[in-house]
């Protein structure tokens, strides 16, 4: 299979596809590897590491798109790649389609064959592809809470920790799955008042077990969320449907119990947010305020520190995409359960039911069109 690796153009997004190892485990499989000039730049991954792994070097996106079977991406396309897009082509990527009806009608219209890092599953249910930069993303939360809290990037001016004599700062992270349980490693670290509320009693024992009482943990409901959040410096929103659009856990209401200038973080932007009151940011114009609270609210967190982020995403992503390049999509996903549920849209359709959920829109299985 012929398999392109654009260069990602999203805001201030400097991670890649695939590194050079990822390159030479293809060449090596006998496929072709098309990279644009530059791709790896951002993530400090030179054109000549692609060369010397087996990648074939072209200067623009154009060429790698027209040339390509596969793309193998970061980022979902933005509108300056809908025209690149073509019937057949199977897009391999994060897609995060739930809440973009734009790209979902693309996709469709193009007849694009979309696999979605964020569904494809593993035996024990969870999202292999999707933990690596939900790792980051919840490690990144803490810091950029922090970095926000200050007075002079227009916070509260109030330190994580506290000093001794000082309270320190009460945050709160609102779901304690993967994005959760990062976040709160990082809080706890630095000193921070923490409670974390999560649907899921099991996982709540779970994170009882962790941090002990270093962290008071509580049943997430629609009471729960606005007494815990009240005088909150910092709230994180980490909740997750796989495939789904986010629930508005934290309504506008809710934010004129938080403190002036504190801080949202709110992780779940990427399918939609958990906010009511979010809305998608870049790292170029990262934060706005509602009700004098401050969001930040970028899509790509990730993004700002792409040479963790490139080398973990390709050591989840690295194995499926050699198995769609070397045995063809049919094969793959016939011979894989897990890679199936990330077939997002397929010959004009979409094949992954929260989508259709989110949208309003039919749903087809991809087995009845590939059976």
């Amino acid at each position: 299979m012929i398999v392109g690796l654009p260069k990602e153009i999203k805001d201030n997004e400097f991670r890649v596809g695939l590194v050079p190892a990822g390159v030479k485990a293809l060449t090596d499989a006998g496929n072709t590897v098309y990279v644009e000039k530059s791709a790896g730049e951002g993530s400090g991954i030179a054109d000549e590491e692609y060369v010397g792994a087996g990648a074939n070097i072209l200067d623009t996106a154009d060429e790698v798109w027209a040339k390509a079977d596969m793309i193998v991406k970061v980022k979902e396309p933005i509108a300056p790649e809908f025209p690149r897009m073509r019937e057949g082509q199977t897009l391999f990527t994060y897609l995060h389609l739930a809440p973009d009806p734009k790209l979902t009608q693309e996709l469709l219209n193009r007849k694009v064959t979309g696999i979605a890092y964020e569904t494809i599953t593993n035996e024990e249910g969870h999202l292999p592809l999707l933990t690596p930069m939900s790792e980051v993303a919840g490690r990144m939360s803490v810091q950029v809470g922090a970095f926000y809290l200050q007075r002079t990037n227009g916070g509260r001016g109030v330190l994580l920790g506290g000093v001794p004599g000082v309270l320190p700062a009460k945050v709160v992270i609102v779901g304690g799955g993967v994005v959760g349980i990062n976040a709160a490693k990082m809080a706890v670290g630095l000193g921070a008042q923490l409670a974390i509320l999560d649907l899921n009693l099991e996982r709540l024992r779970y994170l009882d077990d962790v941090f002990g009482s270093r962290v008071r943990t509580i049943a997430s409901n629609a009471y729960n969320v606005r007494e815990t959040i009240a005088n909150a410096d910092l709230v994180i929103g980490a909740v997750l449907i796989p495939g789904a659009s986010a629930p508005k856990l934290v309504t506008r209401d809710m934010l004129k119990t938080m403190q002036r200038n504190a801080v949202i973080v709110d992780v779940a932007v990427d399918q939609g947010g958990c906010i009511e009151t979010t809305h998608p940011t870049t790292h170029s114009n990262p934060t706005f305020y509602i009700d004098d609270v401050l969001h930040y609210c970028v899509a790509n967190m990730p993004g700002a520190v792409p040479r963790t982020s490139t080398f973990a995403l390709t050591n989840a992503t690295l194995p499926f995409a050699v198995r769609l390049a070397t045995k063809g999509f049919k094969k793959a996903i016939e011979s894989d359960r897990h890679l199936k549920n990330g077939v997002n849209t397929y010959a004009g359709k979409i094949t992954y039911e929260g989508v259709a959920t989110s949208q309003g829109l039919p749903y087809t299985s991809i087995d009845s069109l590939v059976g």
